[in-house]
């Protein structure tokens, strides 16, 4: 069997990696950061003009028609430049949902804007009442033919940016809807918060927030089939942007010890220093074929229950002893700001635990097992 990727795979990647290692540099993410912004907008807008946006999203609606792998493949670029884009919430969280569930209008409303870098859409995911995503503690009460919700999110990404959070709530029937809610409509409030990395959150309040009966995503018979796929193919996601994250990682840290010398000799010739470098070697690797065979499961339309946990399991334990790894070998440099490794360590630990970290991930794969 051949598990190469296709020619169009590798035209993908290599131009999703020539975009942002030209544009996401060292120096334009210092400037951002002097300015106090954190969305790199301009990558985004060469990505949607690289048509890189619209890679899964049907061509109907100005997409390319393809599927998880490709959209993986810029993930991993994603991470490998720890690029400041709303790419799992937009891409993966909001556009494959409703490319899958959505109706006509909602497809015509949004993912024409998302392929074209024009709409940021960004789900609501971590439950202040509930540590499972798959089971809000946020309600949504019938009011008529249309919703009002009320719930506590947190660590909600580019809510000040997005025109609609996906919300999921549970109805007095105990039934799950999936409403595209307004950020800016009645009854809801935005709390500023901020990430491990320093990334900008918000905490995302709504009082009896109004919903349009236009805006349930995959109607209210077919929620938890919604919040399923959502949360699946975002914990791939994070899977693939950690994956980037840790190979560049590597990458980082063999070149730096080849390059430092100590007693006139570099320190990749220490054998403590090989072996620590070899371990994080095999822990990518790791990272790398779990990542692919969940992805290609869940593109075949594939039960990746279980994969998915062993994914997120070396996404959170594996990319954590990586990028600790090349901390180790690089000494103070690793947090010296003026050198870029230390937004490797701090996006992978802020990546680590979303949608639940190494124990999580342990304790669903032995809830899997089991059953």
């Amino acid at each position: 069997m051949d598990f190469s990727f296709t020619e169009d795979q590798n035209s993908i990647r290599d131009l999703v990696k020539q975009v942002l290692t030209d544009i996401v540099t060292d120096e334009s993410l210092k400037a951002l950061a002097k300015e106090g912004t954190w969305f790199h907008e301009r990558a985004w807008r060469q990505l949607a003009e690289s048509e890189m946006l619209g890679l899964a999203i049907p061509e109907e609606y100005g997409g390319a028609g393809m599927g998880l792998t490709e959209l993986c493949l810029l993930l991993q670029q994603v991470g490998r430049t720890v690029a400041p884009v709303p790419a799992i919430e937009t891409l993966v969280s909001a556009a494959l949902p409703l490319a899958e569930f959505g109706t006509s209008e909602q497809k015509d409303r949004f993912l024409g804007g998302i392929a074209q870098g024009r709409t940021i859409l960004t789900p609501a995911l971590v439950d202040t009442g509930s540590r499972n995503p798959l089971n809000p503690s946020a309600v949504a009460e019938a009011d008529g033919a249309n919703w009002r919700v009320s719930g506590r999110f947190s660590n909600v990404a580019y809510a000040d940016l997005a025109e609609r959070i996906i919300v999921p709530a549970r109805t007095d029937r105990g039934s799950i809807v999936v409403l595209l809610v307004d950020p800016k409509g009645e009854g809801i409030r935005l709390g500023e918060q901020r990430g491990t990395n320093g990334q900008p959150l918000w905490l995302l309040e709504l009082h009896r927030a109004p919903v349009a009966a236009g805006d349930v995503l995959g109607g209210a018979e077919r929620g938890e089939q919604v919040l399923r796929y959502l949360v699946d193919r975002t914990d791939l996601a994070i899977c693939a942007v950690e994956y980037g994250i840790a190979e560049q990682a590597l990458f980082m840290t063999a070149t730096y010890s080849g390059e430092r010398k100590q007693f006139r000799v570099p320190i990749a010739t220490f054998q403590g220093v090989t072996q620590r470098v070899g371990d994080a070697y095999i822990d990518v690797q790791a990272m790398r074929s779990s990542m692919w065979q969940a992805c290609w499961r869940l593109d075949e339309g594939l039960d990746a229950a279980k994969e998915l946990a062993v994914a997120k399991f070396f996404a959170s334990e594996a990319g954590a002893r990586v990028v600790a790894a090349a901390q180790h070998v690089h000494g103070g440099m690793g947090f010296d700001r003026d050198y870029p490794l230390y937004r490797y360590f701090m996006t992978s630990k802020h990546l680590e635990f979303m949608l639940g970290g190494t124990n999580e991930s342990l304790a669903r794969l032995g809830e899997l097992i089991s059953a």
